[in-house]
C-alpha cells in the first residue's frame, strides 16, 4: 500500500463488510474482500512482517476463504487493532476489541482528570492558605479551609477508583449506544432502508 492508498490509514476499509464485527463472521466474503486480504499480505511480506513461508500459506488460505470469519484470522497480526479515537462514523468499524479498548482508554482519561482535579485545587488553596496565615507578626494558625476542598476532590477520586469496572462498563455500554447508532444512520450515498 502507498501512502496516497486510503487503505495506509485504514486498512479495514478494504473490506465490502468490516470482518471483526460477529455478525459479519458467517456472511460470505466477495471478491473483494479476497483481493484486500491479499493486498495487506503483499505488503506485510515487502515490509519484512512475514517471510516466503508465510505469505504463501497465509495467500493461500486467502485465496480460498469464504466467509468473513476467517480474515481477521489472517490478518490479525499486521493490522492495528486499536487506532486513533475515532468519530461516529469510525465506530461502525470498531470489533469488540476496540469498543472494550476505547473504553477501558476512556477511564484512565477519567482517572487522571480525578487526580488533576483532587491535586490541583489541593495545591492552590494550601498555597493561598498558606500565603493568608504568614502575617506580619510571622505565622499566624487560621482554620485550615482548604480541607474542604480536599474533602470534596478526595472523594470524587476515591469514588473513580473504586468504581472501576462500574465506570468501564458505563463508557463500554456509552460506546455500544453511540455505535448502533451510528450504525443506523445511512451512509452518505445509500438510501435509507
Amino acid at each position: 500500500m502507498t501512502r496516497d492508498d486510503p487503505r495506509a490509514d485504514d486498512p479495514w476499509a478494504g473490506f465490502t463488510l468490516d470482518p471483526r464485527l460477529p455478525q459479519h463472521a458467517v456472511l460470505r466474503a466477495t471478491d473483494r474482500d479476497r483481493s484486500a486480504v491479499l493486498a495487506l499480505l503483499s505488503s506485510a511480506y515487502a515490509e519484512g512482517r512475514l517471510d516466503r513461508e508465510e505469505l504463501d500459506e497465509r495467500t493461500s488460505a486467502a485465496q480460498t476463504l469464504k466467509t468473513y470469519g476467517q480474515i481477521a484470522p489472517l490478518v490479525h497480526d499486521l493490522i492495528p487493532q486499536v487506532g486513533p479515537a475515532a468519530g461516529p462514523a469510525d465506530l461502525t468499524r470498531w470489533g469488540p476489541r476496540e469498543v472494550a479498548a476505547e473504553a477501558r482508554r476512556r477511564y484512565d482519561t477519567e482517572r487522571r482528570s480525578a487526580v488533576l482535579t483532587f491535586l490541583g485545587p489541593t495545591l492552590i488553596c494550601w498555597t493561598i492558605w498558606t500565603a493568608i496565615s504568614l502575617g506580619p507578626d510571622g505565622f499566624e494558625m487560621s482554620f485550615p479551609w482548604p480541607l474542604i476542598v480536599m474533602a470534596a476532590t478526595l472523594f470524587h477520586l476515591v469514588q473513580v477508583l473504586v468504581q472501576r469496572r462500574e465506570r468501564i462498563q458505563h463508557h463500554l455500554r456509552a460506546i455500544e449506544k453511540q455505535q448502533a447508532k451510528a450504525l443506523r444512520r445511512p451512509r452518505r450515498g445509500q438510501f435509507p432502508i
